[in-house]
C-alpha cells in the first residue's frame, strides 16, 4: 500500500505513463524542496547532484526520516539489497552500499542456480521437522544429516 513520490526536472515517457495508470506513483516535475518530505516515511535521494543529495539527506535527518543517498554509503541509514525469492526461500544480498552492481550480479546468479522446486523441498522439510521426536540437538542433527547433500552436484 505504499505510495511513491518522485521529484525531478525530467521523467521518461514510460515513467509518466506508469504514473498515470495508477495511484501508487506520483511524479512532480520540479526542483527539490524540503516540503516534499512532509508526510513521507522513507527517502531515497538519487540525483546526479551531490549538493542536492546532501540537502535531501539533511532535510530528511531533521525530520527523523530514514534516508538512503544513492552511491554514498556514509549518507545511508539503510541499504537496498538484492532479494531472491522462491516461495518460502528468500536470500537477501547486501554489499553495505559499496557495490550495488555486485549485489545485482549475485542476485542474478542465485536466481539462475536456485531451482524453482526449492519451495516444495522447503515445505517437505518443514513437514518432516514436525515429525522428529527428541530434544532440539537431536532434531538439528537429523535435519543436518538430511540436508547435507542439498547443494552438492
Amino acid at each position: 500500500n505504499a505510495q511513491v513520490t518522485m521529484i525531478a526536472l525530467e521523467f521518461s515517457e514510460e515513467l509518466i505513463a506508469l504514473s498515470g495508470s495508477n495511484n501508487v506513483l506520483l511524479v512532480h516535475n520540479a526542483y527539490y524542496s524540503g516540503n516534499y518530505l512532509d508526510e513521507q516515511h522513507l527517502v531515497i535521494a538519487a540525483t546526479n547532484n551531490p549538493e542536492v543529495n546532501r540537502e535531501i539527506y539533511n532535510d530528511a535527518r531533521k525530520r527523523h526520516l530514514l534516508v538512503n543517498v544513492a552511491d554514498t554509503p556514509e549518507l545511508c541509514d539503510f541499504y537496498l539489497g538484492g532479494i531472491v525469492t522462491r516461495g518460502n526461500v528468500k536470500i537477501a544480498i547486501s554489499t553495505n552500499g559499496k557495490s550495488p552492481t555486485m549485489a545485482k550480479r549475485l542476485r542474478q546468479f542465485f536466481e539462475e542456480v536456485i531451482p524453482e522446486e526449492i519451495d516444495e523441498l522447503t515445505q517437505n522439510l518443514n513437514q518432516y521437522r514436525k515429525t522428529i521426536k527428541g530434544d532440539f540437538r537431536l532434531k538439528v542433527k537429523k535435519l543436518n544429516k538430511l540436508t547435507e547433500g542439498l547443494l552438492s552436484e
